[in-house]
């Protein structure tokens, strides 16, 4: 296995840029894989207002035909997207994909970008305190050393749980969607979030990355019908925060299954199902754990001083959201 990471990079103090020789030809051509990318999402779409109509990020080149893998979010419910290579030539492209449950998002550019393609590799046999570098688009100046600090459980409040997601430290500012990269030039993680404990019960900023073993399984599906096949989740259009071993609603989706069933911010969830639950993880595998989107998940709830007892009649949150209908179950 080729270690084609330069000395300079290696012994580098991580809180300074990483410099790199530019004659490496091989380092050279893994972080031209790594590709500028836009999006335009329409002003009425689900996630404009906390997501914005105009997002940007970067994304990572796995396939020949112009194939890239970006974070899902940057994509979602957008109407146009676009490649933006280090030239600053911008192609056109086609959402091939979104996927929920990962977060990993596909697009295609429409006309050859004669970029060549990173290798995937695999994070499940990295050490923690394992050296890597952050690429987002820029070319060098946008590389960055970090070490893998832990590998845990995140639970997002957006309804979102990922095993094993991989925290780097120091944070790289420009994480939507940049490539986390290990010392054979292969493309372990693509970048979702900045964090502020990459340790947990810690206060050492980092991000998150998905590890791209979770794509593996299911590109083949997502490349011929736009999303996995695993049965739906029930999905409630609940955001909630931990608090002191509580957890509490910070908003509903408009015109999601909570806000149709009478949830509201500020009610705290005491129990999913007659099950105490005291945190994200807890709650989301009690409701996945209770059937498919369409199962009613009863609920306790606090609101003020009064215990409510809510049903919620679960969806897919596919059908919610407005995304093309190849994304949605047929």
């Amino acid at each position: 296995m080729v270690k084609w990471f330069h000395a300079s990079v290696i012994l580098l103090p991580l809180w300074l840029p990483a410099t790199v020789a530019a004659e490496e030809p091989l380092f050279g051509e893994v972080i031209a894989a790594v590709v500028g990318l836009r999006a335009d999402v329409p002003p009425d779409a689900r996630t404009a207002k906390s997501l914005g109509t105009e997002r940007e990020g970067s994304g990572v080149v796995i396939g020949s035909d112009g194939l890239i893998v970006t974070i899902g979010y940057l994509i979602l419910e957008a109407r146009a997207v676009s490649v933006v290579l280090a030239g600053g030539d911008v192609v056109p492209a086609k959402i091939v994909a979104y996927d929920h449950y990962s977060g990993f998002g596909l697009i295609r550019a429409d006309k050859p970008i004669g970029v060549a393609p990173m290798p995937l590799g695999n994070s499940k046999g990295v050490d923690v305190l394992a050296q890597g570098l952050v690429a987002s688009y820029g070319g060098l100046a946008h590389v960055r050393p970090v070490r893998i600090v832990s590998r845990r459980v995140f639970a997002g409040y957006w309804e979102y749980l990922l095993e094993n997601a991989i925290f780097t430290a120091p944070p790289h500012p420009l994480f939507g969607g940049a490539a986390l990269i290990n010392s054979a030039g292969e493309l372990i993680g693509v970048g979702s979030l900045v964090v502020p404990d990459a340790v947990a019960e810690t206060q050492l900023p980092g991000n998150m990355f998905v590890p791209i073993e979770a794509l593996t399984p299911i590109i083949d599906e997502l490349l011929s019908t736009g999303r996995t096949s695993m049965p739906s989740r029930p999905w409630l259009g609940i955001y909630s925060e931990e608090i002191a071993d509580r957890l509490r609603v910070v908003r509903v989706a408009e015109e999601g299954p909570a806000s149709q069933a009478g949830v509201e911010r500020g009610d705290v969830i005491l129990a999913v199902a007659d099950q105490k639950i005291a945190s994200l993880e807890a709650f989301y595998r009690r409701v996945w754990a209770l059937g498919n989107a369409g199962e009613p998940i009863s609920m306790t709830v606090l609101r003020g001083t009064t215990t409510r007892n809510i049903v919620v009649r679960s969806k897919d949150r596919y059908d919610w959201l407005r995304i093309p209908r190849r994304h949605r179950r047929q």
